[in-house]
């Protein structure tokens, strides 16, 4: 049975939110806990992650200053912030809503107890240091969300389009995360060992905020390179947060709604092969050093399946 483009919609963005939750909650604890420790080098920790965001303008509008408090609150609970944690669980929940008929009844529960839990906080939770707590919860609630609809959601169109938002958010996040290091002070190590120090810690918190610390010291035993930790984020074909992965499973989901719509969308197939085709064949070199495809094309080529996802399912109604 084909699902109605509005439910197709809301099962790809109830699981693009869910990641998207997730992805922010993991980069926020390590960044606020790291810059803890380093306060007078603060800005280097949060000016990509405020790049991720969208810049800090409106950040400033709002609070008037940039430091670990209001950079806190605007990731966190502020509702005025599109990306923040507690937006996307609301989001969330606005998708999942719709879909109550359609989606386990488990899948609602998790979702909405999510809501209850995370989106009614504001920055006492800062004042009683709960920062941590927060950000694991959301963390383990979008964990726990998709370990439900892995056990119990049905494989068939519904399940595509969720798996196709989430995957299509992670290969998003993981190369803004990326771009934002890469065109910054941490491309390359520096000679001096002080500086070299401080940028080998912003690089364990780029791996630890994207859930890849451990996987990357088991995997490559060389200590911390920017270059090496690029090609591990971008181009490894078994971590299950890295480029390519999400590209492979971007695909395949892709290819299952296919089966629904034969010959209907082949553009939206096309782009999607050509960006897994792309990361298979590529070296680091040609990405950072060469830029042929550059983090701002990769960006671009996820952008563009995503378009034609939106074009082709969720314009028929």
């Amino acid at each position: 049975m084909l699902l109605l483009s509005r439910l197709a919609e809301n099962l790809y963005w109830t699981g693009r939110y869910m990641e998207r939750a997730e992805n922010t909650a993991r980069l926020l604890n390590v960044n606020y806990y790291a810059t803890l420790e380093n306060a007078g080098r603060a800005r280097e920790y949060w000016k990509p992650l405020l790049e991720l965001m969208g810049g800090d303008a409106p950040l400033r509008a709002k609070y008037g200053r940039v430091d670990a408090r209001s950079i806190s609150q605007w990731m966190a609970f502020d509702l005025d912030n599109p990306s923040s944690i507690a937006s996307s669980m609301r989001y969330a929940r606005e998708n999942a809503r719709g879909l109550r008929d359609r989606i386990p009844s488990e899948m609602w529960e998790s979702v909405n107890r999510s809501y209850l839990q995370l989106c009614f906080e504001n920055e006492s939770v800062l004042d009683r240091d709960g920062l941590f707590e927060y950000c694991a919860q959301a963390r383990d609630s979008a964990q726990f969300f998709f370990g439900i609809a892995f056990a119990t959601l049905p494989r068939d169109e519904g399940w595509s389009f969720m798996r196709a938002g989430q995957m299509l958010e992670r290969g998003d996040n993981t190369l803004r995360v990326l771009r934002g290091r890469f065109r910054g002070l941490d491309a390359d190590i520096s000679d001096h060992p002080t500086a070299r120090a401080m940028q080998e810690q912003r690089w364990v918190s780029v791996l630890k905020g994207l859930s890849a610390y451990e996987a990357y010291r088991k995997q490559v035993h060389s200590g911390i390179d920017p270059d090496l930790i690029g090609e591990f984020l971008l181009l490894d074909e078994f971590f299950p947060r890295s480029v390519r992965y999400s590209a492979v499973n971007l695909k395949d989901a892709l290819k299952q709604i296919e089966q629904w719509h034969p010959g209907q969308h082949p553009e939206i197939l096309r782009l999607a092969r050509w960006l897994v085709a792309r990361l298979q064949y590529l070296t680091i070199d040609d990405i950072l050093k060469v830029e042929d495809p550059s983090l701002e094309v990769l960006i671009g080529d996820f952008n563009r399946v995503g378009a034609a996802i939106h074009n082709a399912y969720f314009e028929q109604e």
